[in-house]
C-alpha cells in the first residue's frame, strides 16, 4: 500500500493547478504515494463576486461536465486521462477552443467521442458542484485551484511556477507533508513574480 495519499481538487483551466498536478506526477515517480483526482470550478468559485473577470462563462463548465460524464461511464481512471490530456491542449498547445479541446482529449484519452455531448448538459452540474463543495469545506472559500489534501490535510497549493522534477520534487513533497502534518500549521505566502512557465 501507498504510504502517502494526495487528493487533488483542480480545474483543467487553471495553470496552477496544472503545474502543481505535473509536480504531483513526479513526486509520484519518486514517492510511495497514491494520488485520487477531483474536479472543482472556478466558475463556482466565482459565480457570486461582481469583481470576477475570469472563469465565469457557462461554457468554462464543459471539460468539467465530460470528465465527470466519463467517470460515471468509464470509471475514475478516465479522470486523470482526460485532465491530462485536457490540460496538454490549454496550457501546452494553447488551445483555447474548448469544444475542441474535449474532442482532441477525448480522441487522446481513448474515450468515446460521443461524450462531447456532455458539455452542453446541466445534468453534470451537481456532481460538479458537490465535489468543488467538498474540496473547498476543506480550506475555506478565499482560495482557488488546486486543494490538495496530503494525508487528509488540505491546503490551497502549493501554488507553484515552475515544476520541479525527480528529487527535487520529492522533496517538496517531503517538507509539504511535514507542514500538513503540524495541527497548527496554516498558511505560508507570498506575492507571485512570474506566471506558470510551463515548457
Amino acid at each position: 500500500m501507498a504510504t502517502s495519499t494526495a487528493d487533488f481538487w483542480f480545474d483543467p483551466l487553471c495553470p496552477f493547478a496544472w503545474a502543481t498536478s505535473r509536480w504531483i506526477l513526479e513526486v509520484a515517480q519518486v514517492r510511495d504515494i497514491a494520488v485520487h483526482w477531483h474536479p472543482m470550478s472556478l466558475v463556482m468559485l466565482n459565480e457570486d463576486n461582481p469583481e470576477n473577470h475570469h472563469y465565469g462563462r457557462t461554457d468554462e463548465l464543459a471539460p468539467l461536465r465530460v470528465i465527470v460524464a466519463a467517470a460515471q461511464q468509464h470509471g475514475d481512471d478516465a479522470v486523470k486521462a482526460l485532465y491530462d490530456a485536457m490540460g496538454t491542449q490549454i496550457h501546452h498547445r494553447d488551445n483555447q477552443d474548448l469544444p475542441d479541446v474535449i474532442v482532441r482529449s477525448l480522441a487522446e484519452a481513448g474515450l468515446p467521442a460521443d461524450l462531447a455531448a456532455a458539455g452542453e448538459s446541466d445534468a453534470y452540474d451537481a456532481v460538479i458542484r458537490a465535489s468543488h463543495e467538498d474540496g473547498i469545506a476543506r480550506v475555506g472559500q478565499d482560495v482557488g485551484t488546486p486543494i490538495v489534501a496530503f494525508n487528509g490535510t488540505a491546503f490551497f497549493g502549493p501554488v507553484i511556477t515552475r515544476v520541479p522534477r525527480a528529487e527535487e520534487a520529492g522533496a517538496l513533497w517531503d517538507a509539504t507533508v511535514t507542514l500538513a502534518s503540524f495541527p497548527a500549521f496554516f498558511e505560508l505566502k507570498r506575492s507571485r513574480t512570474e506566471a506558470p512557465q510551463l515548457d
